[in-house]
C-alpha cells in the first residue's frame, strides 16, 4: 500500500490503509485529473508528493460519488474545479456537514474545510477524460468513467473484492438499480482489460468479469429473497454484517 502505481497508460492508482481505499490519477489532455482522493492527512500528503513527481499539474479532481470518504481533498493538490455529477454534486453540497462530521470521527489530518465543494460536471468543456456512466446505484448520481482507449473502468464503490454491494437507504429498489448499474457497466467492461474499484484490489484480465458475477450473484440472491452465498462475507469481515442486513431488509421491502 501507498505507491502510486501505474495499471494503464496514463492512470495510476494509490491504496490507502482505510478500508483499501483507491485514489486515481488520469492523465488527460490539459494535466492530471484526481479522482477521490483519500483518506487521511498523512496519505493526502504523500499522494501529493507522488503527483509532484509526476511532473504534470493538476488541472482538476473528480468525485465518483458523494460519499465523505470520495469527497476529500488536499490544498496540495490545487485550487481546481473537483467535478462530480449534477445530482451528486447537489447531494454532497446538502450534506456537506454530515460528511465533514463523519470525516472527523473516522480519519485523522484531514482538511476539513475541503469536503465536498464540488462543481457539477458540464456536459462539455470539462477536461475529465472518458465517458461518464451514471447510475443510482449505491449512491445518488455515482459515476463510473470509462477510458476505453486505455483499457480501464474506473467504477468507484462497485465491482470490489472486499465489499458486498452496499444500497443506498435513501432510494427505493435498490436492487433493480443495482441489475441495471451491472448491466451498464458490464457492457463497458468488455472494452477494458483493467478495473479499478473505490475500495480493494485493482481487477485485471479475467477477474474483471469475476467481480461482475460475483456482485451479480449477490444481487441476484436478494431478488429471489435468499441468503447470498459470498466469499466477501464471513467471520474475516464481520463489519459486513450490518449493511448486508441492512441490503436484505431493504430488499424485502422492509
Amino acid at each position: 500500500m501507498g505507491e502510486l502505481n501505474q495499471v494503464a497508460d496514463g492512470v495510476w492508482v494509490r491504496q490507502s490503509e482505510w478500508v483499501w481505499s483507491n485514489s486515481v490519477v488520469v492523465r488527460g489532455d490539459e494535466g492530471l485529473i484526481v479522482i477521490d482522493p483519500g483518506i487521511n492527512g498523512s496519505e493526502l500528503d504523500q499522494l501529493a508528493d507522488a503527483v509532484d513527481q509526476l511532473g504534470i499539474p493538476v488541472v482538476a479532481g473528480f468525485c465518483t460519488h458523494p460519499h465523505w470518504d470520495h469527497l476529500l481533498w488536499h490544498p496540495r493538490l490545487g485550487d481546481v474545479p473537483r467535478y462530480a455529477t449534477p445530482a451528486a454534486a447537489r447531494v454532497a453540497g446538502e450534506a456537506r456537514e454530515r460528511a465533514q462530521a463523519m470525516a472527523a470521527e473516522s480519519a485523522s489530518g484531514i482538511p476539513l474545510e475541503l469536503i465536498a465543494l464540488l462543481t457539477p460536471l458540464p456536459t462539455t468543456g470539462a477536461p475529465v477524460p472518458g465517458e461518464i456512466i451514471e447510475h443510482q446505484a449505491h449512491a445518488v448520481g455515482h459515476a463510473a468513467i470509462l477510458l476505453a482507449d486505455r483499457g480501464v473502468l474506473i467504477v468507484g464503490d462497485m465491482l470490489s473484492d472486499v465489499l458486498i454491494p452496499l444500497f443506498d437507504v435513501r432510494q427505493d429498489d435498490q436492487v433493480g438499480a443495482y441489475e441495471r448499474a451491472l448491466d451498464r457497466l458490464d457492457e463497458a467492461a468488455r472494452h477494458v482489460d483493467v478495473v479499478v474499484p473505490g475500495h480493494g484490489a485493482v481487477a485485471e484480465g479475467p477477474q474483471v468479469a469475476a467481480r461482475l458475477a460475483a456482485d451479480r450473484a449477490y444481487i441476484d440472491a436478494l431478488r429471489r429473497g435468499e441468503e447470498p452465498v459470498d466469499a466477501r462475507l464471513g467471520p474475516h469481515a464481520d463489519w459486513l454484517n450490518r449493511p448486508h442486513r441492512s441490503n436484505l431488509e431493504q430488499a424485502r421491502g422492509r
